[in-house]
Parts: structure tokens; C-alpha cells; sequence
């Protein structure tokens, strides 16, 4: 009998692509990523796992390798990761159709993927959400804004991990990003398309999804404006059950007005004065650390349930237990070069820390962006009780420690 395998599309710098390995190896599943450049996931080369480098863009040339490889294993099912965006499963979706296996329906998930049809649809069906001009030019952009009022975030209408967005609250601030989107300093794959958004203020909330069910609901922290560089995750979020409850039926709701209900969603809100406001709809299963963060407040492990969903297996979401879980962000405070890091062996010794990782070592250059490109690592820590887990977080944390030397000044 051939061996069942799971394709992967792309993969994850952050961890998740060796969660989505590892699980499908405990369900018997060979994994083989394709990817446009394979060595960009360094987790393939150090665990020696399977991979073939092809134009992830190109969908006829994905058929072709998939049918190759169908004529030597039996191809359970195919999946993907959002690098370096989320139409990457539009791609999936219409590799599944070709190949008569679940997944997603491309149509639902590509005017997803687009936030400016995104938010049509979701203001058509009466969903709550900010206030909004689609902009392609300067002068869109300054239109946009007289008439919203500051301050505003903008956005590229396509695009994942806060990469261009920004909180503007002066004009100024609005002309600086402006020529930052446009002047060619942000990487386009298309021609320009511009979210001018009121800024919905409150705090944040992430819906996890499976289906058309909500998993649970995680509450984030981010560091200083103007960008949106997150800093912790608590999972499950301290909630009113009324709070909880209205929150999952936004959600919800968006889920049904984008036509989605097939595999995981993630549905970023903000719990402003009027209450939740959805900011963003991700047709995916939330990165690292959400997933491990949901594993072990609840004993749900979402990804191994996802592939359940890939290959035709039946899922199952039911609790194990109800502990509270947190993530810090380790984050940069200057860019240069690393000098020394030191701690994380003694921060994953302490009782309660789940996973401690760092991502730079000594020699590494380090330029911040202001998104989710900014982390060079995260500790994650669980308990019975939220107060418990900021504790053993907090000890951890201060155990970690690097030096960074910033880069010299060149005079002229």
C-alpha cells in the first residue's frame, strides 16, 4: 500500500510549520513541503525532512508535481501556510478541487483575502466594523482621511503579520506613511490598494475557530503605537459571560457573511464603547504561539485536528481541562547587531513554562520593521489560574536577557 502523505504549501518561520510536521507524523502521515524556497524553513534542513522547491504562484506547476508525486504515494491531503500571504490558500483550495480532496472553497477564501471586498461583505450582513475608504493614491488617501477624522490606521488591502500598517494621528504622520507605502519601500505584488480605517480603540480579542465552531476566544497585548508589534497572549481572555458571548456571535456572523464555516478561521476584534468590532477576518489557523496556547489551556490541539479536517478524518474539540495560558513577545529595542543572549535554558527549567524560544544568536543584524517580523522570540508558560501564569511568565522573562550593539553611524 503507498504511504499516505500530507502536502504542505510554504511553510512557517515562526514554528507553526514544525507543529503541522510533527502532528502529522503522530497520525501516520509522510510530510513533504513544497516551496519556492525551501530553505527559507529551517526546520526542513535540521530535521532532514522532505521538501521540493517549485513556484508556489504557479498552479499549474503545483499540479504537475503533486501528480507526480501521486504516482508514488497516496496523497492524504494538502494544506498550506500564509508566507508571504494569505492567498496561499486560495491555491490550496483549488489544488483540493483538482485533486478531490477536502479544503477550503477558493472562492470564499480569496474575496477573504482581500480586506476591502472583506469588509463590504461584512458591513452588507451588518456586522460592526470601523469605518473605511479603499485608497490607491495620495490623494485617495487624503481625501479618505478629511473625511473619517484622525487619527486613522492604514493598511494594504492584502497582506498578513501587521506588515504596513500603522496608526496615524497627524497629518503628518498620514504623509509619512503614505510616502513609506508608496515611495517603494513596501513590497507590493500588485498594483497599490490602500485601507484608510477608522481607529476602533479597545481592547483585542482573537476568535479561534474550527468550522462554524468558536474554540475560544484569546486576548492580546501590543507595544507602543504607532505600529501593532504584539507583546503577550492570554488564552482563554478574561471575559464577562455576556462579553464572551457577544463576541462569539460576531463572529460567528462573519463567518456566515463570507461564506466560510470549512476548517479553521481566526477573527481579530476590538472591544470598543458600542462593543465588538471586527478588525480582521483570517481564513487560517492563527500562528504561533495560538495554537499551543489552546493546546494547553484546553487540551484542544487545533492543528492536529485541522489535518484531521484535510485528510477526511473525523475532529473532535472536546476540553480536557480549563487552565489559563500566556505567550510573552520577545522584542527588540534597538536595531544593530547581537552581540550575546543569555537565559533561555534557566527560563525553561522553571515549573510552568511550556516552550521558550529565540530566534537570534550572537552575530545576527537586527532591523526592525514595526510588524511581526520584529520577534526574535516568545516564552510560554500555563496553570490553573491566570495570576499563576503572569507569575512563572513574568520570572521567566527576567531571566532572558541579550545585548544588542547598534550600528555605526556613518558620517560624511
Amino acid at each position: 500500500m503507498a504511504q499516505r502523505v500530507l502536502i504542505l504549501i510554504e511553510g512557517s518561520t515562526k514554528g507553526s510549520g514544525l507543529l503541522y510536521i510533527q502532528a502529522a507524523q503522530r497520525l501516520g502521515l509522510h510530510p513533504i513541503t513544497l516551496a519556492t524556497d525551501p530553505a527559507r524553513y529551517e526546520y526542513l534542513w535540521a530535521e532532514g525532512l522532505e521538501s521540493i522547491q517549485v513556484d508556489t504562484d504557479d498552479l499549474e506547476a503545483l499540479i504537475h508535481v503533486c501528480s507526480r508525486l501521486r504516482s508514488t504515494y497516496n496523497i492524504a491531503g494538502i494544506t498550506g501556510f500564509p508566507n508571504p500571504g494569505e492567498s496561499v490558500f486560495v491555491t490550496v483550495g483549488k489544488l483540493c478541487g483538482h485533486f478531490g480532496l477536502p479544503g477550503p472553497n477558493p472562492a470564499s477564501i480569496e474575496q477573504c483575502c482581500d480586506k476591502f471586498n472583506q469588509r463590504q461583505l461584512l458591513a452588507a450582513a451588518g456586522v460592526p466594523i470601523p469605518a473605511y475608504r479603499l485608497a490607491a493614491n495620495a490623494g485617495d488617501i487624503k481625501r479618505a482621511t478629511a473625511e473619517m477624522g484622525l487619527p486613522v490606521i492604514m493598511k494594504p488591502a492584502a497582506g498578513c503579520g501587521s506588515s504596513g500598517v500603522r496608526l496615524c494621528r497627524t497629518v503628518d504622520e498620514v504623509a509619512e506613511h503614505t510616502r513609506h507605502l508608496l515611495g517603494g519601500t513596501h513590497i507590493w505584488r500588485s498594483s497599490p490598494r490602500i485601507l484608510v480605517e477608522e481607529f476602533a480603540q479597545g481592547r483585542h480579542y482573537t476568535a479561534q475557530i474550527m468550522g462554524n465552531e468558536v474554540i475560544g476566544i484569546t486576548t492580546s497585548d501590543f507595544g507602543p503605537p504607532p505600529h501593532f508589534v504584539y507583546r503577550q497572549f492570554t488564552f482563554p481572555a478574561p471575559l464577562a459571560a455576556e462579553e464572551h458571548d457577544r463576541i462569539v456571535e460576531v463572529a460567528l456572523s462573519s463567518v456566515r457573511a463570507l461564506s466560510l464555516g470549512w476548517g479553521p478561521t481566526n477573527i481579530e476584534l476590538r472591544w470598543t464603547k458600542g462593543g465588538p468590532v471586527v478588525i480582521e477576518v483570517n481564513p487560517r489557523l492563527a500562528g504561533t504561539p495560538d495554537p499551543q496556547l489552546v493546546q494547553l489551556a484546553y487540551g484542544v490541539d487545533l492543528v492536529t485536528e485541522h489535518i484531521k479536517l484535510v485528510i477526511g478524518d473525523e475532529r473532535s474539540s472536546r476540553k480536557l481541562h480549563a487552565h489559563t495560558a500566556a505567550a510573552r513577545i520577545l522584542v527588540p529595542d534597538r536595531d544593530g547587531t547581537v552581540d550575546w543572549t543569555d537565559g533561555p535554558d534557566r527560563a525553561a527549567a522553571i515549573p510552568g513554562v511550556a516552550e521558550v524560544k529565540l530566534y537570534v544568536m550572537p552575530k545576527t543584524p537586527i532591523v526592525r520593521k514595526g510588524d511581526d517580523r520584529d520577534w526574535i522570540g516568545y516564552v510560554i508558560a500555563s496553570s490553573p489560574s491566570l495570576a499563576q501564569t503572569e507569575a512563572i511568565l513574568q520570572n521567566a522573562v527576567g531571566l532572558i536577557g541579550w545585548s544588542i550593539t547598534p550600528f555605526p553611524t556613518i558620517h560624511e
